[in-house]
């Protein structure tokens, strides 16, 4: 189901199509009456509820969806949030909020270019988001109440690796003990005093040696925060930035960088080898989890179905 894949995965699949779909999904017919296709719990799903829901599918999967698929999709969603509230578990507009314009800033857009895109597909703001807060306070509960049965143990971690090892795997990972060094740019500044500031931090990264005497002279320099250390394992970051790193010599600068504060580089004090947090490791970690919470969560779903009161107000519904 929809709900059982995780939030980063399902977003970035999202930006990738739901553009081009809005264009071919069409205007959005006029607004229907809200007339009630379906009770769950006693509370209603109405026909414009399953026209947006209908449209928004349409538009994230390239294809229409059955109405029973739509409607499935309502009923999921009322259950998981009836029962997240049950225990507490309530999800701030805030919280969505942050995540609708997080779901934008992954598509390259804000947040009002992305309801434009919505409603000219025929869906609107008030799904995705109603969405959206099923999907956290789903993820929040069922990771809650299940946690100890969603642990991964390293060993099984281990031999699942050496099921999938080949030659082009690598097994060790590395800790990265960094120093950030930025060139602090007033917000608001042109690109020239950007590019200026690049020039500085090129400099600086020429001269820099050793994280002893080069974070010395750094905070000497005007204008430039050296940020307190930091350390980061290969499996938290992304291969690009695992490449800047290990192609960054010991005691040196990484390339500069323009980021909201100015000019960021990374000086890269030590580096230490690790077997036990590889990249390799993280990614099935992560997908052992996925099938354990996906299998879960469906149990959990299915007897919460299976207990509620669902009506269905339109013969063609059922």
């Amino acid at each position: 189901m929809i709900s059982q894949i995780p939030l980063s995965a399902r977003w970035e699949a999202f930006a990738a199509i739901i553009i081009a779909a809005a264009i071919n999904c069409g205007v959005p017919s006029t607004a229907r009456s809200q007339q009630v296709v379906a009770f769950v719990n006693g509370q209603p799903i109405t026909t414009l509820d399953v026209e947006h829901r209908g449209k928004f599918i349409q538009m994230t999967t390239k294809k229409p969806p059955t109405r029973r698929e739509v409607l499935d999709s309502l009923i999921d969603e009322i259950l998981e949030v009836t029962e997240a509230k049950r225990f507490s578990l309530e999800v701030s507009d805030a919280e969505v909020n942050n995540s609708y314009s997080t779901v934008a800033t992954r598509m390259g857009i804000d947040a009002a270019k992305l309801t434009q895109i919505l409603v000219s597909g025929g869906a609107s703001e008030d799904t995705l988001k109603r969405r959206l807060r099923a999907q956290i306070a789903w993820s929040n509960l069922v990771r809650g109440r299940y946690k100890a049965s969603l642990e991964i143990r390293d060993k099984d971690v281990e031999a699942q690796l050496e099921l999938h090892k080949t030659t082009e795997k690598n097994d060790v990972g590395y800790e990265y003990i960094m120093r950030p060094v930025v060139f602090i740019v007033p917000r608001g500044s042109p690109d020239a005093a950007y590019e200026a500031r690049k020039r500085e931090a090129e400099a600086l990264r020429s001269r820099f040696q050793n994280c002893n005497d080069g974070v010395a002279f750094a905070r000497a320099l005007s204008d430039v925060a050296v940020r307190e250390q930091v350390s980061k394992y290969s499996a938290e970051l992304a291969q690009q930035l695992r490449q800047i790193l290990d192609s960054t010599a010991l005691g040196h600068l990484t390339p500069p960088e323009t980021t909201a504060e100015g000019v960021q580089m990374f000086a890269v004090c030590a580096k230490k080898e690790t077997k036990s947090d590889t990249p390799e490791m993280r990614e099935i970690r992560d997908q052992m989890l996925q099938q354990k919470f996906g299998a879960q969560a469906k149990r959990y779903l299915d007897n919460l179905r299976r207990q509620a009161m669902i009506e269905y107000k339109m013969p063609e519904d059922k």
